[in-house]
C-alpha cells in the first residue's frame, strides 16, 4: 500500500477516493472501502492526522495510533492513503477549497463517504455539496450501533466483546515494550510494561484474556494495587514466550475481561491468582 503526506506524492490520475478520520478501522469504515473497492480500479483513502477533534480543541481518545490505522487500512482493501496532515489552516478551509486542493488535485472522481460525512470549515460541506462539484458520490448507510464514540463507551467501561462487535476483530492497545518494574519475572509471569501515545484510549483497569505476537497473553491494565501502585500500567504476559521485547512495538488483542484488578492478602495468594489467569486465558475464546 502506497501511503502519501502531500498530494505531490500522487500523481495525477482517475481515482475512487473515501474519505473520513477511519479512527479504529471498525465496521463502518470497512463498509465504505468496500463501497470503494467495488467501483473498481485505484481505492485510495483520504484521512486526517492528527484527529480534527484535537486540532478544534476537543478531547478525544483514540482507537488507534496512526501507524495501526495504516495497518488496519491496508488490510480492508486500500491500494493508497494520503494522510492530510490537519491543521487550523485545513480547518479553517472552505469545503470548496478544500474538495479542490485535494480531491481534485489527486483526480477524485468517484468519493465515497458514511452518510454522517462532514468536512470544511464549520462542517459545512456534506455528500450533496460533493455532487454539486462534479464528483460522483456513493454514500454509505451507518451501521446502526456502530460508530467510534460508542466503542469508546464501551472500551471505557471494559466490555471488550460488544466493542469487538462493533470494530468487526478483537479490540487492541498498543503501545513500545519498556523497562518496568520487574515484579513480574520474579513471581514467575514476567510481562512487557507498555508505554503508549499520549492521546490513545486505555480500557477499564482489570484483568484481560487475550493475544499478542502470536501467543495467548494474560494482561493487567491498572496500578499494580496489591504493592501500593499509583502509575498507571499497562503488562501483559505472554504465554509460552521467550524472548527480549524491549524496546520493540506490541499491539495486544483484548479478547475478555476477567477479573477487577485488586490487592491481595499474600503474595502467594497473588501468585494463584496470575497462575489463575493463566488458565482462563488459554481457555478465552477470539472475538469476532
Amino acid at each position: 500500500m502506497i501511503v502519501a503526506r502531500s498530494v505531490r506524492e500522487l500523481p495525477e490520475r482517475e481515482r475512487t477516493v473515501a474519505i473520513g478520520s477511519f479512527d479504529g478501522v471498525h465496521r463502518g469504515h470497512a463498509a465504505v472501502l468496500e463501497s470503494a473497492r467495488s467501483v473498481g480500479g485505484t481505492t485510495t483513502v483520504v484521512t486526517f492526522w492528527p484527529h480534527p477533534r484535537l486540532v478544534l480543541g476537543n478531547r478525544v481518545e483514540l482507537l488507534s495510533t496512526l501507524e495501526r490505522r495504516l495497518e488496519l487500512l491496508e488490510e480492508a482493501g486500500a491500494d493508497e492513503v494520503l494522510v492530510v496532515t490537519f491543521t487550523a489552516e485545513v480547518a479553517a478551509a472552505t469545503p470548496e477549497d478544500f474538495a479542490e486542493a485535494v480531491l481534485r488535485r489527486i483526480g477524485a472522481t468517484t468519493v465515497v463517504v458514511g452518510e454522517d460525512f462532514r468536512f470544511g470549515r464549520a462542517a459545512a460541506g456534506d455528500a450533496v455539496l460533493l455532487e454539486q462539484l462534479g464528483f460522483d458520490v456513493r454514500l454509505v448507510p451507518l451501521i446502526e450501533g456502530v460508530s467510534s464514540t460508542r466503542i469508546r463507551t464501551l472500551l471505557r467501561e471494559g466490555d471488550v466483546v460488544a466493542a469487538a462487535a462493533l470494530l468487526g476483530r478483537p479490540a487492541e492497545i498498543e503501545g513500545t515494550v519498556v523497562l518496568g518494574d520487574q515484579r513480574g519475572g520474579t513471581l514467575g509471569f514476567p510481562t512487557a510494561n507498555l508505554a503508549i501515545a499520549a492521546d490513545v484510549l486505555v480500557p477499564a483497569y482489570g484483568i484481560y484474556a487475550g493475544a499478542a505476537r502470536g501467543h495467548r497473553a494474560a494482561i493487567s491494565i491498572g496500578v499494580n494495587p496489591h504493592y501500593g501502585g499509583d502509575e498507571r500500567r499497562i503488562e501483559p504476559h505472554l504465554l509460552d514466550f521467550d524472548g527480549d521485547l524491549y524496546g520493540e512495538r506490541l499491539v495486544v488483542e483484548l479478547w475478555r475481561r476477567l477479573r477487577d484488578e485488586r490487592a491481595f492478602a499474600s503474595e502467594e495468594e497473588l501468585v494463584a491468582q496470575i497462575a489463575g489467569d493463566v488458565e482462563a486465558t488459554r481457555a478465552a475464546e477470539r472475538p469476532a
